[in-house]
């Protein structure tokens, strides 16, 4: 069973995307802040991670920290970003942190899905 975090501020895209993921098989844990998301990040490595850049205000980056901490705790771990506001300047500064995916909101779960698969596989 592979491990998936979800890291968004949105608490309905959380419940969403945990309640679909977890039907499909994964094991998933879900964060809304950066501190929460490193107190996870702490306990262990996830196979997969989608986040948010967009933590707790429309000018807060907090996603990037997120980001860094990954690779810093799990290098391994495959990272999606999801956010609302992309821009090429933004997702050229996620991909200079090594992110695997950079995907616009809103995406339907099914694409996310078949890009989660192509990263680490299905999970049944």
């Amino acid at each position: 069973m592979y491990r998936m975090l979800i890291v968004d501020d949105e608490e309905s895209i959380c419940f969403a995307m945990s309640e679909y993921f977890r039907m499909q098989g994964y094991q998933v844990e879900c964060a809304q802040a950066v501190e929460e998301a490193e107190a996870l990040l702490a306990k262990g490595c996830y196979a997969v991670v989608i986040a948010d850049l967009r933590l707790a205000g429309i000018f807060n980056m907090g996603g990037l920290e997120v980001i860094k901490s990954i690779h810093q705790k799990c290098p391994g771990t495959r990272i999606i970003v999801l956010t609302a506001y992309g821009s090429p300047e933004i997702e050229m500064e996620t991909r200079k942190h090594r992110v695997d995916t950079f995907l616009h909101k809103p995406q339907p779960l099914p694409e996310v899905a078949q890009i989660v698969y192509g990263l680490v596989g299905s999970a049944v």
